[in-house]
């Protein structure tokens, strides 16, 4: 966990983008000793997004098939895959 003081962002840009880059993990800033604000890669945050859609998708797809919604065997779902590739 890398954490630095505000001033970093006006006087050190690249103490805290270079340790966000090559980490991939949220670099913490602080501001008079508090926490204060998250800064992360493009690469990490986009990443962050789409596992938190996929999150989203499978629990929709839970709660569909919590409520009984039609849904599809593991086999209809490979034959339907099959069929959308050989189209391609």
């Amino acid at each position: 966990m890398y954490i630095k003081a505000s001033a970093s962002l006006r006087n050190d840009y690249s103490a805290i983008s270079n340790p966000a880059k090559e980490t991939k993990e949220p670099v913490y800033i602080t501001k008079n000793g508090e926490g204060d604000l998250v800064v992360m890669s493009i690469e990490a945050f986009e990443k962050r997004e789409q596992m938190l859609a996929l999150r989203d998708r499978v629990r929709q797809a839970e709660q569909e098939r919590l409520t009984g919604k039609n849904s599809k065997s593991i086999a209809e779902a490979r034959a339907i895959l099959r069929n959308r590739m050989n189209e391609i």
